[in-house]
């Protein structure tokens, strides 16, 4: 008996020194706002993901889901010039129909699903140590910037996604 209690004493430390995952309630409490969103808005919306850099140049996609499916992607790309206000668009195409993922430029045409997918299983989930890990919600509770930089970098360092502008999508009516 005295053995059975003592093997039942190391495997209770043995199993409360597992490495439990635990997820960030911030982003628990996002992702449930989005299921709120995507349900009144019938899983059809847009959004904005972008990314700028310190040389100046810029980038953005406007991407468009109805029902949960890609329906459209836009995106331009942007760098400055000597003139003021006048900076040389490097890119710009928009992508619907046929035309749909026929550009290799540009950010991936990702449901918000598969961006809180994305953020919970990669760009959150990394080495706390070697990596600066953020999420925000700066979109109505919603997610607006997921990823991760090694510590020490000082430029253009996110893995991740920054996004602004969540609508819902009304389909124009021609």
């Amino acid at each position: 008996m005295r053995y059975l209690s003592f093997i039942l004493f190391i495997v209770a430390i043995g199993l409360s020194a597992c490495k439990k995952e635990t997820v960030d309630p911030q982003y628990e409490n996002s992702y449930s706002a989005y299921l709120s969103f995507k349900k009144s808005s019938n899983n059809s919306y847009s959004y904005v993901t972008y990314n700028g850099s310190w040389t100046g140049s810029y980038a953005e996609s406007k991407i468009t889901i109805q029902n949960g499916k890609l329906v459209a992607r836009d995106f331009f790309f942007i760098r400055p010039t000597v003139v003021p206000n006048a900076p040389d668009t490097l890119a710009k195409w928009a992508e619907s129909g046929s035309t749909l993922n026929t550009h290799t430029d540009g950010f991936e045409g990702l449901t918000l699903d598969q961006v809180y997918a994305k953020a919970k299983n990669e760009w959150l989930n990394v080495d706390k140590n070697e990596n600066d890990i953020v999420f925000n919600t700066d979109n109505n509770g919603l997610i607006s910037l997921a990823g991760y930089s090694r510590k020490g970098c000082l430029d253009d360092c996110l893995n991740g996604i920054y996004v602004r502008d969540i609508k819902v999508y009304v389909k124009e009516i021609k």
